[in-house]
C-alpha cells in the first residue's frame, strides 16, 4: 500500500509518521502531484495559522488537486480545516469538500482557548470509527471548530457541541489528533487503512 502524507509546509508529519510506522506501515512524504494522485490512501496533516497554510497549498498547486483525489483521504486538524468550505481564522476559503465552515470558540463560555487536551467523540456514525466505543477519549489542540453538518459523522462539546469528524465520499477529516490519541487513535488510523 503507498500511503503519502501530503508535505506542503504545514503538518504535524513526524508524529503521523511514528503513528503508522507502529502499525506496520510505511509512509512517504510528497508535495508532487503525480505522486499524491498515484497513492492508495493519502493524509492532509496540518497544524499552525489556516491563512498561512492555505497559502502553502496554493504555492505548491495542491489546492487544485486534492479536490480531485479518488482514494480515501484523511484530514487531520487544521487539514481537516481546510478542507471545509472557509475559517474565521484569518477570514480564509478552504477546499469546500465538507459543506461546513469553521469558528472560533467563543471565549465567553468560559473555557480556556484553545483547547488542549483529551475529550470524548460522541455520536459516531462511520467505519472510520469500527471498533472504536462511543464516548472515547481523542487528544485535541484547537481554537477554532467546524459546525455540525449533514456531513458530521462524530461530535464533542466544548463550551458547544462541534463536529470532531466528517465525511464526505472518499474524503474523511478528524479534528482531534489520532497520531496522539493512544490505543483509540492507532485503531482510527488502521481503520483508515481499511477503507
Amino acid at each position: 500500500m503507498k500511503l503519502v502524507i501530503i508535505d506542503y509546509g504545514a503538518g504535524n508529519i513526524k508524529s503521523i509518521q511514528f503513528a503508522f510506522g507502529r502499525l506496520g506501515v510505511e509512509t512517504s512524504l510528497s508535495s508532487n502531484k503525480e505522486t499524491i494522485m498515484a497513492a492508495d490512501r493519502v493524509i492532509f496533516p496540518g497544524v499552525g495559522e489556516a491563512s498561512s497554510a492555505m497559502h502553502m497549498l496554493l504555492s505548491h498547486e495542491l489546492n487544485t488537486i486534492i479536490p480531485k483525489l479518488k482514494q480515501p483521504v484523511l484530514g487531520i486538524c487544521l487539514g481537516m480545516q481546510l478542507l471545509c468550505q472557509h475559517t474565521e481564522e484569518g477570514y480564509t476559503d478552504g477546499l469546500g469538500i465538507f459543506q461546513t465552515k469553521v469558528k472560533r470558540f467563543a471565549t465567553e463560555q468560559n473555557i480556556k482557548v484553545p483547547q488542549i487536551g483529551w475529550n470524548t467523540v460522541e455520536n459516531v456514525t462511520s467505519n472510520l470509527f469500527k471498533g472504536i466505543p462511543e464516548q472515547a477519549f481523542m487528544y485535541l489542540v484547537h481554537s477554532y471548530y467546524a459546525e455540525i453538518c449533514p456531513e458530521t459523522i462524530a461530535t464533542t462539546t466544548y463550551g458547544t457541541s462541534y463536529t470532531s469528524a466528517l465525511q464526505h465520499n472518499n474524503f474523511y477529516g478528524v479534528q482531534f489528533h489520532p497520531e496522539k490519541s493512544g490505543e483509540v487513535g492507532s485503531k482510527l488510523l488502521a481503520n483508515f487503512l481499511e477503507l
